[in-house]
């Protein structure tokens, strides 16, 4: 607490970035992390289930409609190629950043593949919260150039090398 006001301090430096339903817990890995990392795995399974179920649904609406099988196969395989793309393409987005401009070229794909996405969020859940890796390693960094920053600045001047 500050003693002039009774506000607390904001302490200085880099704060971490809050990640989607774990907001900051993953620093240090309090309030309820396993907890939450356990709901975002059954969930995310949960939710590639019924996306499988709907699907299956949209699969036999092709078979009623008797559009041949070359179209549903067409369709099939194309599910099936955009869910491994939108898996890996997701899996990937958690150890590094993504070029923006990409990541927008691939909405479609990343769409189609909606399956793909869940399934990667599923089984990096079980491991961390999905993107903790890539933004601990970008916190410590920031906190790092941080600190040696703010030595610079504090160190005792008569120390310092005069240049000659």
């Amino acid at each position: 607490m500050s003693d002039e006001n009774g506000t607390p301090e904001t302490p200085s430096g880099p704060r971490p970035e809050p990640l989607r339903f774990f907001g900051t817990t993953w620093v240090d890995h309090d309030h309820g992390y396993a907890a939450r990392r356990v709901a975002v795995a059954v969930g995310s399974l949960a939710a590639a289930v019924g996306s499988c179920l709907v699907l299956r649904f949209a699969y036999e609406g092709l078979a009623i409609a008797e559009t041949g099988s070359f179209v549903t196969l067409l369709v099939v395989v194309m599910f099936a190629v955009c869910s491994a793309l939108a898996f890996r393409h997701t899996l990937e987005g958690y150890t590094k950043r993504h070029d923006p401009d990409r990541q927008s070229s691939l909405r479609g794909l990343l769409a189609i593949g909606f399956v793909g996405s869940l399934l990667a969020y599923f089984f990096r859940s079980l491991l961390e919260a999905p993107g903790e890796k890539l933004h601990r390693e970008e916190y410590e960094h920031a906190r790092t150039q941080h600190t040696r920053r703010t030595s610079r600045r504090t160190g005792n001047p008569s120390k310092k090398r005069r240049r000659v």
